[in-house]
This record gives structure tokens, sequence and C-alpha cells, in this order.
């Protein structure tokens, strides 16, 4: 059914080509006309989406994605007085991957993942800024929600375990407040504009190991560039807020403002605007 989809969106040209490769045993790539239509219509899907749904789906991202926090705070404390600190950095940002994992293969809605994604129908004309903000509203609410939840219960239930020492979270919290908040808006552009991109290469992809693999290279980098992604950082911050090291709620609220605006602009100025621009020129 899905290459059924995928051939009824191509043009006749595009759609001959695709069958000439076939015949030669050979899968071609995606055209950026069918990226852009299965992202769009994509978006309708969510936005038409009833709002206790939406909310639930919301909710599980914060959940999922702050399931980071809990592993990169257990690698941090088993590895930071054992192995060299670039060896450590690149285990902790393997963690740092595993949430995302869970949120975009388990198809739940992160907001990050929205700013581009629901933006797309509205440039093509086909849904309205006050679904957009509706859909926006509803999941930004529900995966902070999520992620206060998790952060408190990491917070509680880590150091109880024995797997983590309560450094662990500080250090983590005040690795994401320590910087101006212009630094912060610009980091969280950048981070803003891979989990656009990460959207979009997901729908280019053709099978689960290669979306697996997508996954784990952006959100490894966001994690290893220690990057402002506003709702896995929250977890972040809001564990050393309850804690109490690293960070208080004034360092929150500042993080949570210029990692939200940052994430917002990169998604939308330098992938939905750009992208949709590109593909929709070219059909």
């Amino acid at each position: 059914m899905a290459d059924d989809l995928d051939d009824s969106l191509e043009e006749p040209g595009a759609r001959r080509e695709r069958q000439q490769e076939k015949e030669k045993g050979e899968e071609p790539q995606k055209s950026y006309e069918t990226i852009l239509e299965q992202q769009i219509q994509a978006g309708i899907t969510e936005l038409e989406r009833p709002a206790p749904n939406l909310f639930l789906s919301g909710l599980s991202a914060g959940l999922d994605v702050s399931l980071s926090l809990l592993l990169m705070a257990t690698m941090r404390t088993l590895t930071e007085d054992t192995l060299p600190h670039a060896v450590s950095e690149m285990l902790v940002a393997n963690m740092y991957s595993a949430g995302f994992l869970f949120v975009i293969l388990g198809r739940s809605e992160l907001f990050t993942e929205h700013t581009t994604l629901a933006v797309l129908p509205v440039l093509d004309g086909r849904a309205s800024l006050r679904q957009l903000g509706r859909l926006w509203g509803l999941i930004y609410a529900a995966n902070l929600i999520g992620a206060t939840a998790f952060a408190a219960f990491a917070a509680f239930t880590g150091p109880r375990l024995g797997v983590i020492a309560p450094r662990a979270f500080g250090e983590i919290a005040a690795g994401m407040v320590d910087h101006p908040g212009w630094v912060i808006l610009l980091s969280g552009i950048l981070a803003g504009w891979l989990m656009g991109l990460l959207s979009w290469l997901v729908a280019a992809s053709r099978d689960t190991i290669g979306q697996i693999f997508i996954v784990w290279l952006v959100t490894f980098a966001i994690g290893f560039l220690h990057l402002h992604h506003c709702m896995a950082g929250a977890a972040e911050v809001l564990a050393g807020v309850f804690i109490g090291q690293g960070a208080d709620l004034a360092d929150f609220g500042k993080f949570l403002f210029w990692s939200t605006l940052g994430n917002v602009v990169g998604g939308i100025v330098f992938v939905a605007l750009i992208k949709y621009g590109h593909a929709h020129s070219r059909s």
C-alpha cells in the first residue's frame, strides 16, 4: 500500500523511471516531490487529530524522550572517572539518542518535529494558522508535563538505585544553563534545524533500519555538541533543579524560553521554508 501511495504522488516521468529501476532490481531514492507530499499529508493527519489523542501522544513523547536523561546520567556516573573525557562524552551522546529512537519509531508527538511537519500544510494552503497553534500548544504542554514528571522520577529514583551519582544530574543541568541567552538561542536554532532535517530524512528512508540509523546519527550529533533541545533539555535541567544541583527555576525559565524560540526558528526557517520552497518550485 505504501508503494502504491508513493507511485500516485510521483510525476509520470518519475514513475516511469522508478518502474525501469525496479525492473533492473534497483530501489530508487524518493523524489523531493514525493517526500514533500508525504510530509504534508502526515502534517494534515496530525492537525486533524482529536485534542485528547494529541495530548496523550504528546505526554507519551515527553516521558519517552526523557528516558535519555536516565541513561545519560548512569553512563556519566560509570565512565566519568574511569575513561578519557572524549570517550565518556561519546558514550553519553549515544545514550542521548535512545529517547529519540523511542519517540520517533514509536510515532509519539514531539514538539520539535511538528515545528517543521505541521508548518508544511499551512505553507501549502491546506491548513490554517489556528490549527497550527492548537497543535503546537497541545503538544508543547503535553511534552513539558511528561518531561517534568520523568525528571522528578529520575532525580528521586536514580540515586536510590545506586546507579547514578547526584552530581551527574547537576553536571548535565549546568551544561545546559551555563550560557548567555543568545548562545542558547543559536544552539537551539541549530538543534531545531537538525530535528526538522531528521523528520525529512526519516520520510525519505525506505526501511526501518535506515530510519534507526538516521535518528541515531542526527540525535547523537545534537547530544555530542550539547545543543539545546527544548524538551530533552527540559528534563535535564529540571532533574538538576529537583536534585538541588546545577540549576534553579530561574535557570530553567531562561533555558526554556531561548531554546524553544531557537528550535522553532531552526525548524521553520531552515527546514520548512527552504525544503518546501525547493521541492515546491520543482513540482
